[in-house]
Formats: C-alpha cells, structure tokens, sequence
C-alpha cells in the first residue's frame, strides 16, 4: 500500500484530519491511504495520476439543482417545435423522436433503438435517477432503494450522447442550408440547455460523496476497515476497498455488487469485441450510410463520400471534423485497444504511464463517432418530401453503429490495471 497523496487544489487540509479510507486506483491499481478531504481538494493517484476522490461540500445541492434544470428542458425539448425545413412550398416539421419512428418505419429498428437509447432513453433516465436519489437524500427518512437505484444510474452515464446529438444536429443543418430554409424551434434551444445542465451535473457529482451520504443518512452500513494481512479488492459497483471472504467471492459490504478482484475474462472479451468491430467496420464503410433522391434520382453516399462533399461544398472545418468522429477515431481507437492488449498479453514493463493514459483518451473518445448516426436521423426525419426530395438510410449506418457501440462496450471491459499486473507491480 501506498501512502502518498497528491491533492491538486489548495493545499488547505487540516494536518489532524482524521483518515478517510484506503482507496483503489481505478486505473493501475494502487492503494492509498487518503485522508479525509477539505472542500475543493482533489485525491489523486501518485503513480497514474488518475482521479480518485474529488470533495466539494455542496455537490449533492449543486447536482440535484442542474437535474432539476435538465427535467425542465427535457421537458420543453419534447413539446415544443425542434426544427423544419421548407423547400419549393412544401415543409417538414420534426420533433426530437421524429427521427426515431421514421427509422423504425424504413425496416431499420436496430438503428431506431440505437439513437433511442443514446439521445432520448438513457438522458431521460439519468436524469430522472439523479432528481429521486439526490432529492430523497433530502428527505427525513430517505427511502432504503436509493443505494441501488445509484449503482445502476450510474451504468446510464456513458450512454447519454446529448452532447454529440447536438453536434449532429449541428452537421445537419449545414448539409441542409445551402438546399433549403431550416428553422430553428426553441426545443431546439431547450435540447442545447439540456446537454449543458447533463454535463454540469456529471461533473460536479462525485460518487464517492454520494456513497459517503449513503452512509451518513443509514442508508447503507459503514464498511470496515481494510486489514492489511488479507486479500482486498475494489468494488466496481461503488468503488469501496474491501476484504474479500476467505473462499475469494463474496458481495460488496457497501452496495451488494460481487466482487472481483480484476473484471472477469477481460482480455479474452475485449479482444472479442474487438475483431468483431474490425470486422464490422468493413461494410460499415463500404455500404451507403444514406441515400438522397431528388426528383426521382438520387446516389447513396457512405461515410467517405460524405466527407468528400462537405469539403467540396468548401465546408472543410465540417469535412475535418466528420473524417476525424467518423473514421479517424475508430480507427485509432481499435488500434489503441489492439496495442493494450498485445503489450499486456506480453507482459511488457515499458511506457505503463503512457499505456494507461492511452486507455483513459480511448473510453473517452469513443461516443463521438455517433455524430454520423445522430446527423442521419435528424435528415431522414426532416427531407421526407416525397418526389420532392427523401433521403434514407442505409445498412452501413446500421454496421457503423454497430461498430460504435461494440467498441465502446470493448473499452469498458478492458480492466487497465492488468497493464501493471503483468508488469509485476501489483504485487499484495
């Protein structure tokens, strides 16, 4: 175990402050012995430099404030005019799940649930978590769900994409400009202020503060203390360092999750994932993503091609931005998953540091390559104008989705701590 502590913040702590808890890299594994933290000081890993513990005495109000603020524009975002389009007389108006239904209706569910789950579904309901946990820990007698009802919100974290939703929306309306009149509606607007008050929640709400009031209020039992002696392990549920029972399985004594040292199978799966996201990234790429019929005749485009034409249309910012979400990332990432795997199957000692920082860019990069699938569901849903114009979709947004998503779920169940293991500095 490590004693070191490296607070970035002021550096205001009382020296007599009484000892926190022994806390679990995430990242590379290693223990500490962190004090209990001052308002605004941040814990971080001495080795890896990974957050461990950020305290801030008012983040549950400030939390459950922008939750409040997100249910509101959720709200509006729903029932008010999102955005139209008029050409030649004729107008399409669109709502936020418009696209949704048109995408169910055309044969292609897979990519209708897709985009329902990351801009509608899992938003709804991280929202909605984040207002009954943090409002029922104002209650006298908060109900004794609530630990569980956390543990599971926080799954939806990763999975709520308003933020790239917007910048689909964004792509499309620059596609969609030079060809037509778009107006802007104020869900619109309400859709922007709910991804601001998303991030302004996730980023001001620890969970370890959530769990530390948990504790506080009764709502689950104070662990005990970690023995030095005995095997101990962190839970991936809650994030507590406990002993593991003496068979090596058990439960979490904080929030019930079983526990395992290092997540189960996590090579074997990632490298799983992996090849079928290289597999699936060919006809993601070959075939057309969507198809544009104009006056009866139209071409399908895939991904490349639609870059091809923003940067003809001399939009290159846009062109830059869609080649980097759309091919540059998945490329990188499924070579840097790659690259992990093959250097801790090995064993190597080299660049740990550097290998772990590579893992952090990799699951953080990953949603954006949704931008494509989001921009589509926006333009099927608005250019439905019969002979007119009508634009659908095409099975390669369903692969390259599927590339997306199987990526992701690639990074999440790569455990970066086996890159110290296998170099031998993980040692109890």
């Amino acid at each position: 175990m490590h004693p070191s502590l490296d607070l970035i913040a002021a550096q205001h702590r009382e020296d007599d402050a009484p000892l926190g808890r022994v806390m679990e890299c995430h990242e590379c594994g290693l223990r500490h012995a962190v004090p209990r933290l001052a308002d605004g000081t941040t814990a971080r890993c001495v080795r890896c430099g990974a957050t461990l513990h950020r305290f801030r005495a008012s983040s549950l109000d400030h939390a459950f404030a922008y939750a409040c603020a997100g249910l509101v524009f959720f709200l509006m975002a729903n029932f008010l005019p999102f955005i139209s389009l008029e050409i030649s007389g004729r107008v399409q108006a669109a709502s936020l799940v418009t696209g949704i239904f048109v995408l169910y209706g055309q044969g292609l569910w897979e990519l209708a649930a897709v985009v329902a789950l990351t801009m509608f579904v899992a938003p709804g309901l991280r929202l909605g978590t984040l207002f009954v946990v943090l409002g029922g820990l104002h209650l006298k007698q908060p109900p004794r769900w609530l630990p569980q009802l956390h543990r599971w919100a926080v799954l939806l974290g990763p999975w709520a994409m308003i933020e790239v939703y917007m910048l689909g929306v964004f792509v499309a309306y620059v596609k969609l400009i030079d060809l037509a009149t778009v107006v802007v509606g104020p869900g619109l607007y309400s859709v922007g202020a709910l991804m601001l008050a998303i991030i302004a929640a996730g980023t001001t709400l620890d969970t370890e503060t959530v769990w530390g009031e948990f504790e506080r209020r009764g709502l689950t039992t104070p662990p005990p203390p970690v023995d030095p002696h005995r095997p101990a392990c962190l839970c991936h549920a809650c994030g507590l360092v406990s002993n593991l029972p003496a068979g090596g399985h058990g439960d979490c004594p904080r929030c019930g999750a079983v526990l395992h040292r290092r997540r189960p199978d996590s090579l074997t799966r990632t490298w799983a994932l992996v090849i079928t996201a290289i597999i699936l990234y060919i006809p993601a790429n070959v075939f057309p993503v969507m198809t544009v019929i104009s006056l009866g005749s139209g071409a399908p485009d895939t991904i490349i091609s639609g870059v091809i034409e923003l940067a003809d249309a001399g939009m290159w910012p846009l062109a830059a931005l869609v080649f980097f979400a759309s091919i540059t990332v998945p490329v990188l990432k499924l070579i840097g998953l790659i690259t992990l795997l093959v250097t801790t199957r090995r064993g190597s000692a080299r660049g740990l540091r550097r290998r772990t920082a590579i893992y952090r860019v990799v699951e953080a990069v990953g949603r954006w390559s949704m931008i494509d699938i989001f921009m589509i569901s926006i333009l099927v849903a608005l250019v439905q104008l019969g002979q007119l114009a009508t634009i659908e979709p095409g099975v390669g947004a369903v692969c390259f989705a599927a590339v997306v998503i199987t990526t992701m779920i690639a990074a999440m169940s790569f455990d970066p701590r086996l890159i110290w293991d296998a170099a031998g500095e993980n040692r109890d």
